[in-house]
């Protein structure tokens, strides 16, 4: 099986590339192309002809987004139409990866793939179109839906906030973190794990939400993560308001997987046995 991965350099397209590790996988970085560039990325595609194509790329700074909406329509929707094209031209099954932001977290219990999107700000309106180009473009296609990744990958401008939190306890700075906005977090290594499993299982095409099971805070999720760790710092609850940020938040974004139990899969484990595999691993250096 030859699989094309977009956005190998980011943290869950390296966590792809360990997923798929015995294919034949192709990947590729911004440097090897930008996606807003068209016609050079529908070239990659068709010269390439990958069985399987997966695309992590997205422009996914929440707040920038709000400042460029153009841009995020470009990269998020515009491209992605773009790339769902090539996908059906060459008869590549495509994998997309959207996000809860679609959600705008009314509900106040855990989203199911059926449920409406209404989302909040520019960022999860442009990931919902994205979605909607996939669905209207392709005739083999998955969208899984991820939301608040943790794993390996990281890099200075890409911190995901686990090593965000530890970084500022080993500096013994104050942690004020939100304690009214509800998520699931994700760990890199089991959402790659989990494509790779409805792929080869040639599950439905389809939404499929896979976060690990359950939900917490920010502020529940930072407390964890020291706890994990051995490290006491202070840590401190704050409402959103005083976070204040540019965009809306969905309050509560935490993700059912009934699609995937439904196609005969366990869901993904707890977000807390999760954590503490990364931060051994992490410990270890593996």
């Amino acid at each position: 099986m030859r699989v094309g991965i977009i956005g190998v350099s980011g943290r869950l397209g390296k966590a792809l590339l360990r997923a798929f590790d015995g294919h034949e996988v192709i990947g590729w970085r911004r440097a090897d192309f930008d996606i807003r560039d068209h016609a050079r990325t529908a070239d990659a595609i068709l010269t390439a002809s990958p069985d399987i194509l997966v695309n992590t790329a997205a422009f996914h700074n929440t707040d920038a987004c709000e400042d460029d909406p153009a841009q995020a329509f470009a990269v998020n929707a515009i491209a992605v139409r773009n790339i769902a094209q090539a996908c059906q031209k060459c008869g590549a099954l495509l994998v997309h990866i959207s996000t809860d932001y679609v959600f705008d977290g009314q509900k106040l219990e855990p989203y199911e793939e059926g449920d409406r999107p209404n989302p909040l700000n520019v960022y999860g309106v442009s990931k919902l179109a994205g979605e909607h180009f996939v669905r209207a473009t392709c005739e083999r296609y998955y969208i899984p839906r991820v939301a608040s990744l943790f794993g390996a990958g990281e890099s200075l401008t890409k911190r995901s906030f686990v090593e965000t939190v530890l970084g500022k306890a080993e500096r013994g700075e104050p942690l004020n973190m939100v304690d009214d906005v509800v998520m699931s977090p994700t760990y890199a290594e089991d959402a790659a794990r989990a494509v790779r499993g409805i792929i080869e299982a040639q599950a439905p095409f389809g939404i499929y939400h896979l976060t690990n099971t359950g939900a917490c805070s920010w502020y529940d999720f930072a407390g964890e993560i020291l706890r994990e760790a051995g490290i006491t710092a202070d840590l401190r609850p704050i409402a959103l308001e005083n976070f204040a940020p540019k965009a809306a938040r969905p309050r509560y974004s935490a993700l059912s997987s009934r699609a995937l139990v439904a196609a005969g899969f366990q869901p993904l484990r707890p977000w807390k046995q999760a954590l503490h595999d990364y931060l051994t691993t992490r410990l270890a250096g593996v």
